[in-house]
């Protein structure tokens, strides 16, 4: 009897399975990440009695925006497509006579009979179709359970302090890989996958990740209210660091971040509020303003002092001799001296000064030697025809001509053993003092033992 009772089975079970199906999926709620296709039946149809999970060969199966379908059979993926409209089922491992040929489709179903057979009536695999819900997933709110360190640094005014951030905001997802979400996730579940089911977890790894991200802001150089104009940032630094985890782990990503509140403890905004007083003071032109206001302040409390006016200029009075000359032109000029100062200071320092140039060449006289530097011919002691060039010293090794006891090109100190000579006349010094000219180029006096240093 079991035999035969299995046999009915089989063939009813596949006359059943031979009518084609109508997959679907309707709007899926915001809820749920993945929800499992349905048979569109209703009072006309005679596609009642099939297997929920078998999927005849020639069914079709449709895909609206924003979803994404796959077909898992024997517990592997086989198809997977994100594009709208319908498809048609193909190769399916259940046939039908209604699709193909029909002695082939018939051979097929009969084929499939006998496998039910052997299972006692019942389908001997596993077909469903999944769909995806690939939107955006909103309203994700977190917060920072535990302060996080950060760094305040503004290189303008040299601002560099540490304080501590509690950020709160909301985040949205999307499924960009449902393949790896299906395998690493949910895998073969029954019915749909609602995403609180894994919206604790995923809030926790993103604030744990706000703790690592955040502090990297501060090569931005912002301040704590500057935070919230750059999300987009912080969105794409989230993705970095959760890449392992979400993208490449889970088939997730973050899509938007926005920052409802950055708040810092009181002690350090009244310690940031008060630097930056500070800074604004270290413009010479705002101390300048703020002091003749403070002045002219001063000035009319002192009108209005109940004790009198003259009272109260007295004590400005006595104040201007202990603090100095407290008015408006007294800042002013402390201010232009400050501001030149600091204009020395970036200043670049001036370049050092260039080495002497060596002697440049004399003039030919007519009895043909060159290289006369005086007024008169160190040959023949004729007068130079034009202008008179400036005295010269002694030349140097490096080429220079000096008057002292060292170069000043190279320091080195003047050579001595040879006699040096000098015009004991007019004080002429020849350029190479060892080597004297017969006749003196300025005076025509001969050069004798008279003239020797």
């Amino acid at each position: 009897m079991g035999l035969i009772q299995a046999a009915m089975g089989a063939i009813g079970g596949t006359l059943a399975d031979q009518w084609k199906e109508y997959f679907y999926c309707p709007a899926i709620d915001p809820q749920y990440l993945l929800v499992e296709g349905q048979k569109k039946v209703n009072g006309r149809s005679s596609n009642t009695k099939g297997e929920e999970n078998v999927i005849t060969n020639g069914s079709i199966i449709t895909v609206a925006d924003g979803q994404c379908m796959i077909i898992v059979d024997q517990g592997k993926i086989v198809e997977v497509s994100a594009e709208p409209g319908a498809f048609q089922y193909d190769n399916s491992s259940s046939p039908s006579v209604f699709a193909g040929s029909l002695g082939q489709s018939f051979v097929d179903s009969m084929k499939d009979a006998w496998s039910r057979f052997s299972f006692g009536g019942m389908a001997a695999r596993t077909q469903k179709v999944y769909y995806f819900n690939m939107l955006e997933i909103l309203d994700n709110k977190f917060g920072t359970a535990q302060p996080i360190e950060f760094r305040i640094v503004d290189s303008k005014v040299g601002l560099d302090m540490d304080t501590s951030l509690r950020i709160h905001g909301t985040y949205s997802y999307r499924i960009t890989d449902p393949l790896l979400f299906y395998t690493n996730v949910c895998g073969n579940i029954e019915g749909s996958y609602r995403r609180d089911k894994i919206d604790s977890t995923l809030k926790a790894e993103f604030s744990s990740a706000m703790i690592n991200v955040v502090p990297s802001l501060a090569d931005l150089e912002l301040r704590p209210n500057q935070i919230p104009a750059h999300a987009q940032d912080m969105t794409d630094r989230m993705n970095n660091y959760l890449s392992d985890k979400w993208s490449k782990g889970r088939g997730i990503s973050i899509v938007s971040l926005a920052i409802e509140s950055v708040t810092i403890p009181e002690e350090d905004k009244k310690a940031l509020q008060d630097f930056q007083k500070q800074a604004v003071m270290m413009n010479p032109g705002m101390l300048n303003a703020a002091s003749a206001t403070a002045y002219n302040q001063a000035l009319v409390n002192a009108a209005n002092n109940p004790n009198g006016a003259m009272m109260g200029f007295m004590g400005m009075n006595m104040m201007q001799n202990a603090a100095g000359a407290m008015n408006p032109q007294a800042f002013m000029q402390n201010a232009q001296q400050l501001q030149q100062q600091q204009m020395q200071q970036a200043a670049p320092a001036p370049a050092p000064a260039a080495a002497p140039a060596p002697a440049a060449a004399g003039w030919t006289c007519e009895c043909g030697t060159s290289g006369n530097v005086g007024k008169f011919c160190s040959n023949c002691g004729k007068p130079m025809p034009n202008a008179t060039p400036d005295d010269a010293g002694w030349t140097c090794e490096c080429g220079a001509v000096n008057k002292g006891k060292f170069c000043a090109n190279c320091g080195k100190p003047k050579p001595a053993g040879a006699p040096l000579y000098k015009c004991d006349k007019c004080g002429w010094e020849p350029a190479d003092p060892h080597n004297p000219p017969k006749f003196c180029p300025q005076c025509g006096d001969p050069f004798d033992d008279n003239d020797k240093v």
